[in-house]
């Protein structure tokens, strides 16, 4: 069906003189014996409509006739998509066959209160640090904050294999404005760990155009809610980095001469972050938990983008360059990390008291090591020895050995429950061992282990 032809060429954005009026927002147009470029219709006026193109519009033309294609994005799903990468708009890209089962919306109805599942289940994830200082449960939103080079590749394959094999989840990882280095990377390291079939990848490249590094969230949360929904899968889905979905927001806004607010943000950044951000949820069919990397420019935490997607995180993971320094993987700021599950009518009593203990020791700890330059370890009172090598034994034993690192670590990966967290860091608290050396504590699962 002919919609009308080009009138105006914009770097993203193209302007359509309308002679057929039966469009929509959101309906997707393509020129007429050519499908290379394709657009979505953005606004619509009496006579003229603005549409954003998918992808470049290097050699479009004015005047070229402008037909429907269908109405709304849409990508092909299957069993099949585990273990295979796409691009934003759903296209496999990693040169293997793909038989689709069917078509779906990228555009999932509202999600309805009555629709979401709220039950507090927890989601435990065998890594000491996080089940204790920051525990999730099931549809949670968790911000992940730490730079290159501080573990956070690892820290996510070490979930997704560790959450698996708990509760046979599978997992989704979207690259929203990610280097092609970095998607490649990624690929590689999932295959050699062995947990590429459980794992769907999305990449909107950092060289493609600003539709498509936003359209890769909703592409990627797409694919979530198809094995939640369809397959009743409990789903892990990974953003990489929503900030930079939000870049993408704004540049799309400054093509389309849009208001734009402080910082250069789009004014309707709130309402477009909420879009993704609440169809993350549980319902009777399973749960889609969430993992978001988030940038922060200049280090600043009140910057609105930051403020406006932790508006929605029930929890943040804090990852810190100077654990990392020390060793010390994986290498979470505890201090900084925080979960809303952590709550003594969630966890009970005795784990949210033994959190508040071992917070308070190793503030201590942070305190004694600036007496210690002074002054020397033997100027301290008995009590203060104490706390400091029990303190010493508590960071060293919130690391931990990673199924995903068994290959470069020599050391194998242990799943440790929560129980046998709680156990030992009660014992280490009491003293019961005082007597043993802290670098026993360094890369075990549970402390009874050494003692065998």
């Amino acid at each position: 069906m002919k919609i009308g032809k080009i009138i105006t060429i914009n770097d993203i954005s193209i302007e359509i003189i309308l002679s057929n009026t039966s469009i929509k927002i959101g309906d997707i147009l393509e020129i007429e014996g050519n499908s290379k470029y394709v657009f979505e219709v953005v606004e619509i006026n009496n006579i003229s409509a603005t549409c954003l193109s998918l992808y470049s519009t290097r050699g479009l033309e004015k005047g070229a006739i402008v037909v429907k294609k269908s109405d709304g994005l849409e990508v092909e799903y299957s069993d099949k998509i585990l273990g295979r990468i796409f691009d934003s708009y759903g296209n496999v890209i990693d040169g293997l066959p793909f038989e689709s089962e069917k078509k779906v919306s990228v555009n999932n109805p509202t999600v309805t209160l009555k629709d979401v599942k709220v039950d507090n289940e927890p989601l435990w994830t065998g890594i000491k640090v996080i089940d204790f200082f920051a525990p999730l449960e099931k549809g949670f939103k968790m911000g992940l904050l730490g730079g290159a080079g501080v573990g956070k590749t690892v820290l996510i394959k070490e979930l997704i294999h560790n959450i698996y094999a708990s509760s046979n989840s599978n997992a989704v990882f979207v690259g929203a404005g990610e280097r092609s280095r970095e998607g490649r990377e990624l690929y590689d390291d999932m295959q050699k760990s062995n947990l590429l079939d459980k794992m769907a990848m999305v990449f909107g490249q950092m060289g493609d155009n600003p539709i498509s590094r936003s359209k890769s969230v909703g592409t990627g949360l797409r694919m979530a809610e198809y094995l939640r929904d369809e397959k009743k899968q409990d789903v892990l889905i990974f953003i990489d980095n929503i900030y930079r979905f939000i870049q993408a927001k704004a540049e799309i806004s400054t093509d389309l001469k849009e208001l734009l607010i402080e910082n250069g943000y789009p004014a309707n950044m709130a309402s477009e972050v909420s879009s993704i951000e609440e169809r993350i949820n549980s319902n009777n069919n399973g749960s889609i938990t969430s993992f978001q990397a988030i940038y922060i420019p200049a280090d600043d935490l009140t910057d609105d983008a930051v403020q406006t997607v932790m508006s929605y995180m029930d929890g943040q993971i804090v990852l810190d360059r100077k654990i990392a320094e020390l060793g010390l993987y994986p290498a979470i700021n505890v201090f900084k990390s925080t979960s809303k599950r952590l709550d003594a009518e969630k966890v009970g009593e005795r784990h949210f008291n033994l959190v508040g203990k071992v917070l308070a020791y190793l503030t201590r700890y942070e305190d004694l090591q600036e007496i210690i330059a002074v002054l020397g370890i033997e100027e301290l009172s008995e009590e203060d020895k104490l706390i400091f090598y029990r303190s010493r034994k508590l960071r060293n034993y919130f690391s931990q050995p990673m199924f995903v690192a068994e290959s470069f670590t020599n050391i194998k990966g242990e799943f440790v429950d929560i129980k046998d967290v709680l156990n030992d860091v009660e014992n280490i608290l009491n003293g019961k061992y005082d007597d043993m050396d802290e670098s026993k504590f360094r890369y075990i699962g549970k402390i009874s282990w050494i003692m065998e």
